[in-house]
């Protein structure tokens, strides 16, 4: 498995406007340097545990990008290096990054998970609780954190036409809510994050400027030591 030759060929069909994010989770440090030493910086984890022990051990000018799921009393762990947050699926969620950022005295970009799968197993809110959200007076007031777009995950199918049609729904919710909720300092919608190892391509193509990408990268997960 040559990680570099991966990650180049990859690069080479991504479109300029669209950014790479290596899904690390379960690769040991060993591994995930070998992507690193290729060029590459901006890494995913799903796990806070596993992200706060890699982090401090690897190189600081990597992009931390946590994409699993968070819970509101894990946040204090990642505030102090959290490149963007991938998986905020309530308010009280981002209230509390809004005040672990304000207590270290930073700002910290966020992106509202939607649930468009069909898998009730997904998180994420649906286009209603993201315009309640994003139009209430708690989000208005919030001064640490800045949203600046959508993720989500499509059904895990092998049927290609469901997961376009999840995707193609998510890029509609994302260009309406661009258009209806006007931009604000804590409201900045520049990023849709979808697709990964299976269906970036698909993604793409709907719309997406963010892929998350792991077994196409660094082949499969890896739940053993180095």
């Amino acid at each position: 498995m040559e990680i570099a030759e991966n990650l180049q060929s990859i690069k080479e069909v991504l479109p300029s406007d669209v950014e790479l994010i290596a899904v690390s989770k379960t690769h040991p440090i060993g591994t995930i340097m070998r992507a690193y030493d290729a060029g590459h910086r901006a890494f995913g984890e799903n796990k806070v545990q596993e992200l706060i022990a890699k982090a401090p051990a690897m190189p600081q000018d990597i992009e931390w990008h946590l994409i699993g799921h968070l819970q509101t009393n894990k946040v204090k762990y990642i505030v102090d290096f959290v490149h963007l947050v991938h998986s905020v699926d309530s308010l009280k969620l981002l209230k509390e990054i809004n005040k672990r950022a304000a207590g270290k005295g930073k700002c910290i970009d966020c992106l509202l998970q939607v649930h468009i799968a069909d898998e009730t197993s997904k998180f994420g809110l649906n286009e209603d609780e993201v315009r309640l959200l994003l139009n209430s007076v708690d989000f208005s007031s919030m001064k640490n954190i800045r949203v600046r777009g959508l993720m989500g995950m499509a059904t895990f199918t092998e049927d290609k036409s469901q997961v376009r049609n999840e995707f193609t729904e998510l890029k509609a919710v994302f260009e309406s809510l661009k258009e209806d909720v006007a931009s604000t300092s804590n409201w900045q919608p520049e990023v849709l994050s979808m697709g990964m190892s299976g269906d970036y391509q698909i993604a793409i193509d709907a719309g997406s400027n963010m892929v998350r990408v792991g077994s196409a990268i660094f082949g499969a997960r890896n739940y053993n030591a180095d």
